[in-house]
């Protein structure tokens, strides 16, 4: 029997939770209420009481009502259900979450749902699902569903979409675990997770397709921003065997503050994980922002393309390229895993190319030699490569060298 938990304010929205638990029990799932309300005693529906999950992130529960503080409560029953849900999910006790709430709830459900590895059902019914949900998603597969209505009571049209919710979440719930029980073989090799922007296409293509001879499933991920966290996500959860990652331009947006960052970890997941991963410089050269006239000022007198309507890129300078290396060498020093990189001596996007409106050989060296002396002595392998990234050759070279990493670290073909 499949097993959902039904994660929220069980003082609140005790009638809510009743009735969905009732849902969920006709579809054949067993239930486990998870209270997350700082002030909740359970309403009869909590399987893991309030207390417990304020202990689950360090905290008592008596001194958390005691400060009267909501932004602090929301924060610390977030933490402890997370906790919570990939604890009940490793003793192989969670087949899927259901979660219902306005923008209280609906922050602490999300971050308890995106502690659950990809492919985990998660399914969080909201009044915020029709607006900016990424603080709620994440980088995960959290299926969002708007209420319509408010979460207040079981009324004509809130019958329907909770209805709808629970029988959504009970399928999935049931085709979890039954991948759980009986694991299906899969008819492909090791996993490899791939970078790429529209002007690094050729090197990953190249590479995709060498390593897809080679008996690889390759992932390849648009280096937008959002791109670039859902593939650490996945090398976080442990879905990914090795990470071709030529396109590291997200760096550059976090540096310079471009609009298609993924965050200061970036270029760590891999290295924290231990897994093998080939790194290169792809489209470090620049900067993404959105229509022309959304440049802010203080670049006024930079060097600028405008790709389309809606995306405009400047030029990284040397300085900035400098530094971009030095973030770069500083994270893969530091890997638990085998690390390679390729350096390309004559361009990293395919606009940095002679001619080009971004050629900057200066910029690019800079860069490369920050890489360099910042990885001498360690570990990590460099190749400096008398190519352009985009060049025949380049993304094959790439590509064996992750080859032959996961060969030799226990990966297999």
């Amino acid at each position: 029997m499949p097993t959902v938990a039904l994660l929220g304010t069980f003082d609140t929205k005790q009638v809510e939770y009743g009735w969905l638990r009732d849902r969920l029990t006709e579809a054949g799932c067993a239930v486990l209420g998870v209270d997350v309300g700082p002030f909740s005693d359970g309403g009869g529906l909590a399987d893991v009481t309030a207390a417990e999950v304020a202990s689950a992130a360090g905290t008592d529960l008596d001194e958390l009502r005691a400060r009267n503080d909501r932004g602090a409560a929301m924060e610390v029953m977030g933490a402890g259900a997370a906790a919570v849900v990939a604890r009940l999910y490793r003793e192989g006790r969670l087949d899927g979450v259901l979660a219902v709430g306005g923008s209280g709830g609906s922050s602490v459900a999300g971050r308890a749902m995106r502690a659950l590895p990809v492919g985990v059902p998660k399914l969080l019914v909201s009044t915020m699902a029709s607006g900016d949900v990424r603080p709620y998603v994440g980088d995960v597969d959290v299926t969002l569903m708007y209420s319509v209505v408010d979460i207040s009571g079981v009324n004509s049209v809130s019958r329907l979409v909770l209805g709808n919710a629970a029988a959504a979440v009970a399928g999935m719930a049931a085709a979890h675990e039954r991948r759980r029980a009986e694991p299906v073989e899969q008819d492909r090799g090791p996993v490899v997770a791939a970078t790429m922007f529209g002007l690094t296409t050729p090197a990953v293509d190249e590479a995709r397709a060498v390593l897809t001879d080679l008996g690889y499933e390759v992932l390849v991920f648009h280096a937008t921003g959002a791109g670039g966290r859902a593939m650490e996500s996945l090398v976080t959860s442990g879905l990914v065997d090795g990470v071709l990652d030529l396109t590291t331009t997200e760096l550059a947006d976090d540096l310079v503050g471009g609009v298609l960052t993924a965050g200061p970890q970036r270029l760590e997941a891999a290295g924290r994980a231990g897994i093998p991963q080939v790194v290169s410089v792809g489209a470090l050269d620049m900067v993404n922002f959105g229509p022309r006239e959304s440049v802010p000022e203080r670049f006024a007198d930079r060097r600028f393309l405008v790709h389309n309507p809606t995306v405009t890129l400047m030029r990284t300078t040397p300085e900035e390229m400098a530094e971009l290396g030095r973030r770069i060498a500083g994270k893969l020093a530091g890997a638990a895993g085998p690390v390679e990189v390729f350096l390309p001596a004559k361009g990293v996007s395919g606009i940095d190319v002679p001619g080009g409106p971004f050629e900057d050989s200066a910029a690019d060296s800079a860069c490369l030699a920050e890489i360099r002396d910042g990885l001498a002595g360690s570990a990590v392998t460099v190749h400096e490569l008398d190519s352009h990234i985009n060049d025949e050759g380049f993304g094959r070279a790439a590509a064996e060298a992750l080859h032959g990493l996961i060969t030799k670290h226990g990966g297999h073909v």
